[in-house]
């Protein structure tokens, strides 16, 4: 039934309706772009306003970040203090992956802010 409609004589005048509608609703924003003039002035008041924003978050987010790393050398710590009293190995390696994590949550807020040239 589909087929029929679309090859047959009136399939034409839909695929010429159908391409129609299309080019209309793809022209739609042009058109409207084109008229009238727009005023930017707020964009710069606006990107200011989100630039304070982010800087605000970015303390916030570095707090979070001392937190959640507080956390995990507890469990950590806890971890390690559970294997060296039940005499299992394999215990340097997790004090250094403690000892690296810990000088990767000192070193990463005073480095990718610096990096971007923000100071926290």
């Amino acid at each position: 039934m589909v087929r029929r409609v679309l090859t047959g004589s009136n399939g034409r005048l839909l695929r010429v309706i159908v391409m129609i509608v299309l080019m209309v609703v793809i022209h739609i924003p042009d058109a409207a772009a084109k008229c009238g003039g727009v005023d930017y002035s707020w964009g710069a008041d606006a990107l200011a306003t989100a630039h304070d924003f982010t800087v605000t978050m970015m303390t916030y987010v570095l707090y979070i970040c001392y937190t959640i790393a507080g956390i995990m050398v507890l469990i950590s710590a806890l971890q390690i203090y559970i294997k060296m009293q039940n005499g299992e190995g394999e215990i340097s390696k997790n004090i250094q992956s403690l000892g690296g994590a810990c000088l990767f949550m000192i070193g990463a807020p005073i480095v990718f802010p610096a990096f971007f040239g923000y100071h926290i």
